[in-house]
């Protein structure tokens, strides 16, 4: 690089606005985001940084007119608490799964059979608009001053009064305390001066990424023309590369819409065009030729988002981890680091619920210096 362009690098570079707040939270998901909304309530100083040009992180909802689909989690149970009162909290509203109808199955030799049962995922619930109301709606209890978008953090150090963070494009943020709002797997990605004890960062790196090597298929319709067939839109199948479809459908009216998890390892997944038609000839063999034609189809493949999922995690998870906070991620640097992804929530992790569990946590012991961790 020539000199001149150095020197001028160097003279804008240092003439950045240095942050300073009491909290910086790095990650603008369902955590972070309910964390910022309760630290503008008890009237705390705070900044929240994001990766990526939007909030949600896990979290994205697709939306045709006023009709939103989840590319992300779609689901709350009853039981979940948080989850409950945050909707009715911020006026939005929820609707129960669509269950009514026959489930399909086909076996691993591609014969497709009804009446073996009814849907899967009845009693599940979901968000009117999808989970991105959430954000959207959470996000504007939040002054925009307070949030910091296209920010990815390189590195996290410790000061004699604080800690000093930096970004990617040279800016920095200078805190009491930081919030790692994110997967542990990839809050391991950044550089921790001192270095983090060997013992955290194999434990961040042993948690599992929730939902991180999954891929998800949305498809769109005009009509919903399994349910006029007497199917529920629940399939499972042995084979093609939907292991699990399921009727995503808004509450009233359309466009109606089919999803399903994508089975095949991230590596098999490369081919979008590919990936794209196995899709569509697969919902033709469980539901039809009208499956064919969708006025919209989105795939969404999280193994790919450098901000979600990392080498550990391209594999998908076929059961549930249990997640928690280990003890070597405790009382890092006098509690000036401080994790609040759903990962480490005790009771609810890798769920919405566990995203708000988590950040709950982080509140009180920001707040009132104690944590309760069971």
């Amino acid at each position: 690089m020539p000199k001149r362009l150095q020197r001028d690098r160097a003279m804008h570079m240092s003439s950045r606005p240095r942050l300073r707040t009491q909290t910086l939270i790095i990650g603008g998901g369902l955590s972070g985001l309910s964390l910022a909304a309760e630290l503008t309530r008890q009237g705390h100083d705070f900044v929240l940084v994001e990766a990526r040009d939007r909030l949600g992180g896990r979290i994205l909802t697709w939306h045709i007119g006023d009709a939103g689909y989840d590319l992300g989690p779609a689901w709350f149970w009853p039981g979940q608490p948080r989850i409950a009162d945050l909707i009715g909290q911020l006026g939005l509203s929820w609707f129960d799964q669509h269950y009514a109808g026959e489930l399909t199955y086909k076996d691993e030799h591609g014969s497709v059979s009804r009446g073996l049962g009814f849907s899967s995922m009845r009693g599940s619930l979901r968000l009117d608009g999808g989970f991105g109301a959430l954000i959207d709606t959470l996000a504007a209890s939040v002054h925009p001053d307070r949030i910091q978008l296209s920010m990815p953090i390189q590195q996290i150090a410790r000061g004699e009064d604080g800690v000093i963070v930096t970004a990617a494009d040279g800016r920095t943020v200078h805190a009491d305390r930081v919030v790692l709002a994110l997967p542990p797997r990839v809050a391991a990605q950044l550089s921790f001066v001192p270095a983090l004890p060997d013992k955290a960062l194999s434990s961040m790196l042993a948690i599992p990424t929730w939902m991180a090597g999954q891929a998800k298929a949305v498809a769109i319709y005009a009509s919903p023309f399994w349910r006029n067939a007497g199917l529920s839109g629940d399939a499972m199948s042995r084979r093609g590369p939907m292991v699990e479809i399921h009727d995503a459908s808004p509450a009233q009216d359309g466009p109606y819409a089919l999803f399903g998890f994508v089975g095949l390892p991230p590596q098999s997944r490369k081919d979008q065009m590919r990936l794209r038609q196995l899709v569509l000839d697969q919902l033709v063999r469980l539901f039809g030729p009208e499956a064919a034609q969708p006025l919209d189809l989105i795939v969404k493949d999280w193994a790919d988002d450098p901000f979600t999922a990392t080498l550990e995690d391209q594999q998908p998870l076929f059961s549930h981890p249990t997640y928690g906070l280990p003890s070597p991620l405790m009382d890092l640097w006098d509690q000036a680091l401080i994790f609040a992804g759903t990962e480490v929530a005790p009771q609810f992790g890798g769920y919405v619920e566990g995203a708000l569990e988590a950040a709950e946590q982080a509140a009180r012991l920001i707040i009132y210096q104690k944590v309760e961790l069971s």
